[in-house]
C-alpha cells in the first residue's frame, strides 16, 4: 500500500527577506478594528472636484477606453510641459522628456530599475518613504543611508558628500518631505547642485507634494536648477495634487537620454496608464487654479490642526509643506510616552481612538526620537473629532 504525497509549494528565497507588511497597512487595519480616526495613512477622506469626475465620464463616453500610447496621452504630456515651463521656467519636450506613470511609486521604481545595476550605490536620506530601499534592493543596488539632521530634518551636506564614492550611481531626495514636512530651500538645492556637479551621480527627485508649500514659500523643484535638471528624474503625482490617490497616475520629467532608458523599463512593467483618466486630467489642467490654490487649501487645514494640537502636551515640529504634522510625544503626561514609537501609536489607536505613524518606521534601524506623524488631509469634522480625542492627553 502506498501513501499518496500531498502537493507542496516549492521553497523560495525571498528577494526582500527583510520586508513585511508596511506600517501603513498595519495602522490602517488597527484603526478600522478599533474605529479610530485614521490620521496615519496619507490620503484625503474628502472627494475630488466633481468637474474632474465629469471629465472622466466624458472621456469614457467619448471612446477613450483602449490602450493609449506607451509614453502617455499626448495632450496630458503637453499640459505637463506647459505647467513645468510656467512654474519652474524650464522648457521640456513633451514627446522626449515626459512619461505618464501608474503613480509616483511606480515612477520611482522604474527610474531605479532603469539606471541602477547590481553593486551600484544609491544614497537615501533618512527618514524616507518606505518604497525607496526595497526598490534599490530589487535592482541589485546597495543602499547608502544618510540621516537628515534629527529634529529639523534638514540635509547634512557634509554627510552627503562623505557618502559619495566611485560606486555611487544616484541619490534620492524628497521635498516637500514625507514624513517630516520639511521643504528644501533654494540655498540647499544650489548646494546639492554644486556637490553633484563634478560627479556622474544621477538624481531622483520625489516631488509629489510640490503644490503643498506653506507660509508664502516656493517649491524648489530640481527643474529650476540647470545642473540638477540635466541629471534628474523628477517625479510628480496627480493623485496627491487632485485628491485622487486611488487613481495612481503620476509623471516623470527627465532629459531625453534618461527618459529613453526609463521608457525601456516602463514599457515592460506597466506599458500604459488608464486612458480615460489621462484624457480627463489633460482637460482639467487647462485651469491651473486647483493646483495653484492647493497650498492655501492645505495651509488652512494645517493651521486648524496645529491650533488644536497646541492645546495638548504634544510638542509641535515645523510643518513647512506636505499634509503631514510631526509631533514629539516626550512631554505627554501619560506613562505610555516612554513606549517605543510604534507601540505608542498602537496604544494611541486602541485606547485614544486616533491612528498615527511612528517616525521610526521611516528609518532602516528604527531610530526612535519619540516623534510620530499625523496626516491632516482630512475633512474639518474628521480633524475636530481627532483633536477632541487627543485633548484627553
Amino acid at each position: 500500500m502506498t501513501t499518496e504525497l500531498l502537493p507542496t509549494t516549492p521553497p523560495l528565497r525571498s528577494r526582500l527577506p527583510n520586508v513585511g507588511t508596511t506600517i501603513f497597512t498595519v495602522m490602517s487595519s488597527l484603526a478600522t478594528e478599533h474605529r479610530a480616526v485614521n490620521l496615519g495613512q496619507g490620503f484625503p477622506d474628502f472627494d475630488c472636484d466633481p468637474a474632474l469626475l465629469e471629465s472622466v465620464k466624458l472621456a469614457m463616453e467619448g471612446g477613450h477606453n483602449q490602450y493609449p500610447p506607451m509614453t502617455g496621452v499626448p495632450a496630458l504630456r503637453q499640459a505637463m510641459a506647459a505647467k513645468v515651463q510656467a512654474l519652474y521656467g524650464r522648457p521640456v519636450d513633451a514627446d522626449r522628456e515626459i512619461t505618464i506613470t501608474a503613480g509616483a511609486t511606480q515612477a520611482i521604481f522604474t527610474a531605479i530599475l532603469a539606471v541602477v545595476h547590481p553593486g551600484d550605490e544609491v544614497i537615501v536620506l533618512e527618514p524616507c518613504y518606505d518604497s525607496y530601499v526595497p526598490n534599490i534592493e530589487l535592482a541589485g543596488g546597495v543602499v547608502v543611508r544618510v540621516p537628515l539632521t534629527p529634529g529639523s530634518f534638514r540635509p547634512d551636506f557634509d554627510r552627503i558628500a562623505a557618502a559619495i564614492g566611485p560606486r555611487t550611481r544616484a541619490i534620492l531626495i524628497n521635498s516637500p518631505h514625507n514624513p517630516s514636512g520639511t521643504v528644501w530651500t533654494e540655498a540647499e538645492m544650489l548646494q546639492l547642485q554644486d556637490l553633484l556637479a563634478p560627479t556622474n551621480v544621477l538624481l531622483i527627485s520625489d516631488e509629489v507634494y510640490e503644490h503643498m508649500v506653506f507660509d508664502g514659500e516656493a517649491h524648489q523643484s530640481a527643474l529650476r536648477f540647470p545642473g540638477l535638471a540635466a541629471r534628474a528624474f523628477v517625479v510628480s503625482s496627480f493623485g496627491k495634487t487632485y485628491h485622487v490617490t486611488g487613481w495612481k497616475v503620476g509623471t516623470v520629467v527627465a532629459p531625453a537620454p534618461l527618459t529613453a532608458e526609463f521608457r525601456k523599463v516602463h514599457q515592460f512593467n506597466v506599458f500604459t496608464v488608464n486612458t480615460p483618466v489621462q484624457h480627463a486630467l489633460a482637460s482639467y489642467m487647462a485651469n491651473p487654479a486647483p493646483y495653484l490654490e492647493l497650498s492655501a487649501f492645505y495651509q488652512r487645514k494645517r493651521d486648524l490642526f496645529r491650533e488644536g494640537l497646541s492645546q495638548t502636551r504634544f510638542r509641535l515640529l515645523p510643518s513647512e509643506g506636505t499634509y503631514f504634522q510631526c509631533v514629539s510625544i516626550s512631554e505627554l503626561a501619560v506613562p505610555e510616552r516612554d513606549l517605543p514609537e510604534g507601540d505608542f501609536c498602537q496604544w494611541l489607536t486602541r485606547e485614544v481612538g486616533v491612528a498615527a505613524i511612528p517616525l521610526s518606521a521611516f528609518y532602516g534601524n528604527g531610530f526612535d526620537q519619540k516623534v510620530i506623524r499625523f496626516c491632516f488631509a482630512k475633512r474639518d469634522d474628521t480633524l475636530f473629532e481627532a483633536l477632541q480625542r487627543l485633548n484627553r492627553l
